[in-house]
């Protein structure tokens, strides 16, 4: 496999003249910024702690005496992988013992700025405020400087390698061009003529470790462009090194938020109301304050917390303080989520994409229609929401995992009265998220119970208010119609899809602190184009068009792993399996001749099927395909399925995916390998019913999860590539459930066309 090297010359990457603590947010580090806007200070210095013995080179890395490296990661750690594979990517570069190499969380800093989810995903990731409509319309270095500005710090749309590969590669070369330097004086040499190798830098048989450099190093001014390092015999780069994470993780030692112990620390449970416009009525005070170990309680609009000596006795008293709740407007219940989806796909519609005229091309013709629905899709990580926050006087600390550090904390200082300066935010490891850390309640929550009992207060939700209370993936419903040609292909297609706004819900939630209620109440009605993402497909429809028909369902939704491409994939490539089968074509010869414009897509395709050994899709064959790209990658999937006594029973995946170069294959393998589950999980389960504003489970057993027994025997293969790496976290998501419900077709002979998966078509 061509490596990173081989390409980097075609780059044209420069780093911007910098001194020697500091990385100017430029072109490089941040994304690139727009000269109009030179007027605005553009000068963010690193905000790192070094100890005595520590010397900072720039954002990204420090080095120390004894030739320990600590790479800065700016990403959430949510089990992806990715402090491990920014630290790859800067020892690979530094040509440093990977052995020496830690990692540490980055603080908030502008430096960190995740500009490519912003440029990616604005209507998610901007604010309204701030920049005019019609300038962040048009200009993309708006929505940059912007996100600069503000510190967007996001962990996102499988973004991490993808927006920070070049940074910190640029970082390392920089931090590589000072030692090298530094032992080009003791040698008086050119220190262009030295190398770097396994911690040393070396020239000749001569050589100094980074250690013994560091403090000189970091005095010097590095050169105004970056120099790579040369082809090495040993990479780090492309190779399975193990994860530096995994260690802490294996014998327990890892902190996440629900780990911290501080002094005079109390510990709070918590009981919220239902979804909508609800506020706390009553509490049995009397009561709940008598229940052992309680030692206050803490009454909010919204909630109430008990506060005790541990977090079970706290929990106990929420019953004893029997909290009454009222809502106002229509209680939020399946029905009517329901009734919602199917009127607003009756509605007007606002068309997102288009191609050819499809009204012309359907004028007159036979239409064939397909009517697909998928439930609302919980987050349901192993860890449930957790925050520890201490007061110190007009100061706070507070311990959380959150994908959006910056936000968390500007949320808090919004709640508490405080400046955001008052408040010191330590982003921890997160036990799974899939999003759902871009919500901060818990953080908030834990921050107004630590000001008001003035100690050191651990909020964790139980695990009925982690399901009751999550604002899970938006349901949807769609309407696939399509014209044939006299081949039986695909001439035009419709996908009209009814879901909610959910990206104006989370955009107006994430950074103007708007109540989930509020939220969604504003969003409900406005044209999401991101709520259809992944709907326009790849495949070559000569006419070609897609609907959204914003819904109001009344529930809060979020974003989730996969996002639109969850449900989109699933109405595409299921619709497009019946047309094969209507046609009287093998399914995969049929989306095969429709993918002459995605060649990529079209190899991964063969490729899998050739790995599982398709039988073409023919009935008692009990296999399924489906294909999908987004985030620049492309995977294909083919499944086999079967009903059993004991329900369905996915037997095999068999998975090929195209994601460009692969920093560490083994990562790259369990990320897709975790996706595929993931997928598993959204097509069998991973749901709720709901009635009175809340959620009817609240146990993970009760939210149809799969079981170890249930899991199929998976088989990943990787396309050799030397593209610009894509997103790995979620491609694995949407192509589970198509192609598990077309197995189930090839098997049973009967269409399934609603997640979670069941035996009874709409």
């Amino acid at each position: 496999m061509a490596g990173i090297r081989d390409t980097i010359d075609t780059k044209g990457r420069r780093l911007p003249p910098v001194s020697r603590r500091s990385l100017l947010v430029g072109a490089t580090a941040a994304g690139g910024l727009a000269l109009a806007w030179s007027v605005w200070p553009r000068d963010y210095r690193p905000n790192l702690t070094a100890a005595p013995d520590e010397h900072v080179f720039n954002a990204f890395l420090k080095i120390g005496d004894d030739g320990h490296i600590s790479a800065i990661v700016p990403q959430c750690e949510m089990g992806q992988g990715v402090t491990t594979l920014l630290p790859q990517i800067m020892a690979d570069e530094l040509g440093a013992d990977w052995r020496t190499v830690a990692v540490e969380t980055a603080p908030i800093n502008a430096l960190y700025t995740n500009t490519l989810v912003v440029d990616e995903d604005s209507a998610a990731f901007m604010p309204r405020t701030g920049v005019p409509d019609f300038v962040a319309d048009v200009r993309s270095w708006a929505r940059r400087e912007w996100a600069v500005r503000h510190a967007v710090m996001l962990t996102a749309n499988s973004s991490s390698v993808r927006m920070f590969e070049a940074p910190c590669r640029d970082a390392a070369a920089q931090a590589r061009a000072l030692l090298m330097m530094a032992a080009a004086r003791r040698w008086d040499a050119d220190w262009q003529q030295c190398d770097t190798q396994d911690g040393f830098v070396t020239l000749g048989a001569r050589k100094l470790s980074f250690g013994e450099l560091a403090a000189a190093a970091a005095l010097l001014e590095p050169p105004a462009e970056p120099v790579y390092r040369a082809s090495s015999a040993d990479p780090l780069y492309g190779k399975d090194l193990t994860r530096l994470d995994l260690p802490a993780k294996v014998d327990g030692s890892a902190n996440y938020a629900g780990d911290i112990r501080l002094p005079d620390m109390v510990y709070a449970a918590i009981r919220q109301g239902p979804f909508g416009a609800t506020r706390l009525k009553r509490i049995d005070r009397k009561a709940g304050l008598a229940s052992p170990g309680v030692l206050s309680v803490v009454e909010h609009e919204r909630w109430v917390a008990a506060v005790a000596r541990n977090w079970w006795a706290a929990n106990r008293a929420l019953d004893r303080f029997a909290p009454e709740f009222e809502t106002g407007g229509t209680p939020i219940s399946s029905d009517g989520i329901d009734r919602a989806l199917a009127a607003a796909l009756k509605g007007d519609g606002s068309r997102i994409a288009r191609k050819g005229d499809v009204e012309d091309a359907m004028a007159g013709r036979e239409r064939i229609a397909a009517d697909y629905l998928v439930a609302p899709a919980l987050h349901a990580p192993i860890e449930t929401r957790t925050a520890t926050a201490a007061p110190s006087g007009d100061r706070l600390r507070v311990w959380v995992a959150t994908q959006a550090p910056a936000q968390c904390r500007d949320a808090i200082a919004r709640a508490t009265g405080l400046s955001p300066a008052a408040v010191t935010l330590f982003p921890m490891m997160a036990g799974g998220s899939f999003d759902a850390c871009l919500d901060h309640s818990v953080a908030v929550q834990a921050a107004i119970i630590a000001r008001q009992v003035k100690r050191p207060v651990q909020l964790c939700w139980s695990r009925a208010e982690e399901i009751m209370r999550d604002m899970p993936r938006a349901p949807a419903r769609a309407k696939m119609t399509a014209t044939l040609n006299a081949a039986g292909g695909i001439d035009a297609l419709v996908a009209r899809i009814a879901v909610p706004s959910t990206n104006h819900e989370v955009r107006a939630r994430l950074f103007d602190g708007t109540p989930a209620d509020v939220a969604q109440r504003d969003a409900a009605g406005r044209v999401d184009a991101a709520a259809v993402e992944g709907a326009g497909g790849v495949y070559a429809i000569p006419h070609r068009a897609v609907d959204h028909c914003p819904a109001d369902i009344g529930l809060p939704t979020a974003r989730w792993r996969g996002n639109a491409d969850s449900y989109t994939a699933f109405f595409t490539e299921c619709f497009v399996d019946e047309m094969a089968a209507r046609a009287g074509a093998d399914a995969l010869s049929y989306r095969m001749a429709m993918l002459g414009q995605a060649p990529l897509l079209a190899r991964c395709l063969l490729t899998a099927t050739s790995l599982g050994g398709w039988e073409g899709g023919l009935a008692g064959t009990a296999q399924g395909l489906a294909c999908h790209s987004m985030r620049g990658s492309h995977i294909a999937l083919m499944a086999t399925a079967r009903a059993s006594d004991k329900g369905l029973q996915v037997e095999q995946l068999v998975a090929v995916v195209d994601a460009g170069r692969l920093v560490n294959p083994a990562i790259a393998r369990q990320q897709v390998e975790g996706g595929l589950i993931f997928g598993l999980a959204a097509a069998v389960g991973a749901t709720t019913d709901y009635e009175g504003g809340l959620a009817t489970a609240r146990k993970l057993h009760q939210i149809g999860l799969p079981r170890l027994s249930q899991t199929p025997q998976i088989l990943i293969e990787f396309i050799d590539s030397d593209r610009d790496p894509g997103g790995i976290g979620e491609i694995g998501v949407p192509v589970v459930a198509p192609a598990v419900a077309n197995a189930m077709f090839a098997a049973t002979g009967r269409r399934i066309r609603r997640l979670p998966l069941s035996a009874h078509p709409l």
